[in-house]
Protein backbone atom coordinates (compact mmCIF):
# COMPACT_ATOMS: atom_id res chain seq x y z
CA UNK A 1 0.00 0.00 0.00
CA UNK A 2 1.45 3.05 -0.99
CA UNK A 3 1.86 5.83 2.30
CA UNK A 4 1.31 9.18 2.29
CA UNK A 5 2.61 11.88 4.57
CA UNK A 6 2.25 15.36 5.01
CA UNK A 7 4.47 17.22 2.55
CA UNK A 8 5.50 20.17 4.08
CA UNK A 9 6.55 23.47 2.30
CA UNK A 10 5.88 27.24 1.64
CA UNK A 11 3.19 28.77 -0.24
CA UNK A 12 3.91 31.72 -2.25
CA UNK A 13 1.64 34.29 -3.50
CA UNK A 14 3.98 37.39 -5.63
CA UNK A 15 3.93 38.60 -8.36
CA UNK A 16 4.43 35.94 -11.39
CA UNK A 17 8.29 38.11 -12.12
CA UNK A 18 9.17 37.93 -8.61
CA UNK A 19 8.48 34.22 -8.43
CA UNK A 20 10.35 34.14 -11.75
CA UNK A 21 13.35 35.27 -10.47
CA UNK A 22 13.35 33.98 -6.52
CA UNK A 23 16.54 32.43 -5.67
CA UNK A 24 15.41 29.12 -4.95
CA UNK A 25 17.69 26.88 -2.90
CA UNK A 26 19.59 23.75 -4.61
CA UNK A 27 17.12 21.39 -3.22
CA UNK A 28 13.72 23.01 -3.39
CA UNK A 29 10.95 22.27 -5.44
CA UNK A 30 8.96 25.06 -6.86
CA UNK A 31 5.56 23.84 -8.03
CA UNK A 32 3.52 26.45 -9.93
CA UNK A 33 -0.12 25.98 -9.76
CA UNK A 34 -0.73 29.51 -11.08
CA UNK A 35 1.43 32.39 -12.62
CA UNK A 36 1.42 33.98 -8.94
CA UNK A 37 1.02 30.97 -7.15
CA UNK A 38 3.60 28.52 -5.95
CA UNK A 39 3.88 25.71 -3.87
CA UNK A 40 7.89 25.45 -2.76
CA UNK A 41 8.77 22.10 -0.69
CA UNK A 42 12.54 22.00 0.72
CA UNK A 43 12.20 25.49 1.15
CA UNK A 44 12.94 27.11 4.43
CA UNK A 45 12.87 30.67 3.78
CA UNK A 46 12.85 32.79 0.95
CA UNK A 47 13.80 36.71 0.46
CA UNK A 48 11.57 37.71 -2.66
CA UNK A 49 11.25 40.97 -4.83
CA UNK A 50 7.80 41.97 -3.66
CA UNK A 51 6.92 43.58 -0.86
CA UNK A 52 3.08 42.56 -1.09
CA UNK A 53 4.44 39.10 -1.38
CA UNK A 54 2.28 36.39 0.72
CA UNK A 55 4.43 33.60 1.92
CA UNK A 56 2.94 30.88 4.40
CA UNK A 57 3.94 27.54 6.16
CA UNK A 58 1.90 25.13 4.03
CA UNK A 59 0.79 21.54 5.50
CA UNK A 60 -2.26 20.84 3.42
CA UNK A 61 -0.94 18.21 0.93
CA UNK A 62 -0.10 14.69 1.42
CA UNK A 63 1.86 12.46 -0.82
CA UNK A 64 5.43 10.94 -2.11
CA UNK A 65 7.98 10.34 -4.08
CA UNK A 66 7.38 7.51 -6.42
CA UNK A 67 10.09 5.90 -8.54
CA UNK A 68 8.94 5.33 -12.08
CA UNK A 69 8.04 1.66 -11.19
CA UNK A 70 5.79 2.97 -8.18
CA UNK A 71 4.54 5.34 -10.54
CA UNK A 72 3.73 2.78 -13.09
CA UNK A 73 2.40 0.34 -10.78
CA UNK A 74 0.04 2.04 -8.32
CA UNK A 75 -0.57 5.17 -10.52
CA UNK A 76 -1.04 5.13 -13.83
CA UNK A 77 -3.84 2.69 -13.79
CA UNK A 78 -6.09 4.91 -12.12
CA UNK A 79 -5.90 7.75 -14.14
CA UNK A 80 -7.92 8.49 -17.77
CA UNK A 81 -5.86 11.49 -18.30
CA UNK A 82 -2.37 11.51 -20.18
CA UNK A 83 0.85 11.97 -18.57
CA UNK A 84 3.01 14.96 -20.37
CA UNK A 85 6.29 13.54 -22.21
CA UNK A 86 8.55 16.53 -21.13
CA UNK A 87 10.29 16.36 -17.93
CA UNK A 88 9.79 18.52 -15.36
CA UNK A 89 6.08 18.64 -15.39
CA UNK A 90 3.80 19.44 -13.07
CA UNK A 91 0.29 17.26 -14.24
CA UNK A 92 -2.99 17.53 -12.32
CA UNK A 93 -6.49 15.94 -12.47
CA UNK A 94 -8.16 12.97 -10.61
CA UNK A 95 -6.30 9.96 -9.85
CA UNK A 96 -8.42 6.89 -8.84
CA UNK A 97 -11.50 9.47 -8.48
CA UNK A 98 -9.89 12.30 -6.19
CA UNK A 99 -8.23 15.52 -7.27
CA UNK A 100 -4.39 15.29 -6.94
CA UNK A 101 -1.26 16.45 -8.62
CA UNK A 102 2.00 14.94 -10.00
CA UNK A 103 5.41 16.58 -10.41
CA UNK A 104 7.01 14.46 -13.00
CA UNK A 105 10.85 14.35 -13.58
CA UNK A 106 13.41 12.07 -14.70
CA UNK A 107 13.34 8.89 -12.49
CA UNK A 108 11.15 10.19 -9.64
CA UNK A 109 7.44 12.01 -9.31
CA UNK A 110 6.12 13.69 -6.32
CA UNK A 111 2.66 12.20 -5.48
CA UNK A 112 0.45 15.26 -4.19
CA UNK A 113 -3.40 15.42 -2.73
CA UNK A 114 -5.26 17.63 -0.39
CA UNK A 115 -4.58 16.44 2.95
CA UNK A 116 -8.52 16.16 3.61
CA UNK A 117 -8.54 13.33 0.65
CA UNK A 118 -5.62 11.34 2.56
CA UNK A 119 -7.74 8.32 3.29
CA UNK A 120 -9.43 8.55 0.05
CA UNK A 121 -6.52 8.06 -2.28
CA UNK A 122 -4.88 5.67 -0.09
CA UNK A 123 -7.73 3.08 0.05
CA UNK A 124 -8.31 3.47 -3.81
CA UNK A 125 -4.74 3.26 -4.48
CA UNK A 126 -4.51 -0.55 -3.29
Amino acid sequence: MLALEVIRGLRVVAAPEALDAAPWGEDAVVLRFAADDAFVVAAIEIDLADEHAIIADETAFVGGWLTDDDLDEWVVPHIEWPLPDARPALAQGFIAGVPAKLWLTDGRTLLLCPAAYAHELSERLR
